[in-house]
């Protein structure tokens, strides 16, 4: 069992509400946080806590439905739509698979969008679940609406105009991942998420019912992430690393086995990872390079290069 320290005792949570009262602040404190630890806590986030709970519960349903019946919705496009049985992601560098199975959503498009090849539509449980599409689709559009807020104050606190990010994520690869880890009956080789960092931009998550979740230190202490009640955890991914020249961290963080007497139980979460347009160049950004931070990344990559090549090592490609 992970001896974790709390990351309660290190991290202040950062309320939402001074997103209209004092932006400044807002960024200021949020910034601060993601430079300390590649995450950060926002309580007070605002959003309706009726409709997070009606999708969630559209999420369990649809795990509690039959194995052959939601096999149904996988498809064979990278795990990028529909599901993704027990068995099958594996954190970079791993040998043993996590221990968890989930469902993505992501952006709609109109027809003859440029990014149609890749970003197809979504599939749904229609058949099996009739409310399922309309209270997750308000959860993916909830979480982007969130994430452009976010990348506000992260543009803020590193000098570049507010909206620097908008027309660099308007139609962005942005996948809403249903989690679902099962019970964990026994001790073995896997863990419920091994040890990883986020590919894309920022991810928001909402707070998951059961712990788990863990970062790692500058000095490889594990510490757990159990933030209030109604928070939302957003971390730091590695194209943004990338593009800041490691100014705010992409944290390696996992989702450990639970207590002997909480492995009855199931975890559930939602992250909701935001991406670049598939064809914004990240290139690091002049502001972040000098002397004592020469260019760690010469050579430029698109942002769905950069995907393809990451969703490979996690065997979703």
């Amino acid at each position: 069992m992970s001896q974790a320290l709390q990351i309660q005792d290190s991290i202040e949570p950062v309320s939402f509400k001074l997103y209209d009262a004092d932006f400044a602040a807002f960024s200021q404190k949020l910034g601060d946080s993601y430079a300390r630890w590649g995450f950060a806590a926002i309580s007070d986030h605002g959003l309706d806590q009726a409709r997070i709970d009606a999708a969630l519960d559209q999420m369990k349903r649809f795990f509690a439905l039959p194995e052959e019946t939601k096999l149904k919705y996988k498809l064979p496009i990278a795990g990028q739509r529909g599901y993704t049985p027990f068995g099958v992601e594996t954190a970079k560098g791993h040998t043993h698979y996590d221990l968890k199975e989930f469902w993505h959503v992501g952006r709609d498009l109109p027809a003859g969008h440029r990014f149609r090849d890749h970003m197809p539509d979504n599939i749904w449980p229609d058949a099996e679940l009739p409310e399922f599409r309309e209270k997750v689709q308000w959860l993916y559009q909830a979480l982007d609406a969130m994430g452009l807020k976010v990348l506000q104050a992260i543009s803020v606190y590193l000098d570049l105009p507010r909206d620097f990010f908008a027309d660099k994520v308007d139609v962005g690869n942005s996948i809403l991942r249903l989690l679902h880890y099962p019970p964990v009956p026994q001790d073995g080789p896997h863990i419920r998420a091994g040890a990883h960092e986020d590919i894309n931009v920022i991810t928001l998550l909402l707070g998951a019912e059961e712990a788990g979740l863990e970062v790692k230190d500058h000095d490889g202490r594990w510490i757990a992430i159990n933030p209030p009640a109604g928070s939302l955890v957003c971390n730091i991914g590695d194209m943004l690393q990338r593009l800041v020249n490691h100014r705010l961290p992409s944290t390696t963080h996992r989702v450990v086995n639970p207590a002997p007497e909480r492995r009855g139980f199931p975890r559930y979460s939602t992250p909701f990872f935001l991406h670049f347009n598939s064809d914004y160049l990240i290139k690091t950004l002049p502001s972040c390079i000098d002397a004592d931070h020469p260019d760690r990344y010469p050579e430029p990559i698109t942002a769905d290069d950069y995907l393809k090549e990451r969703l490979r090592e996690i065997k979703l490609a």
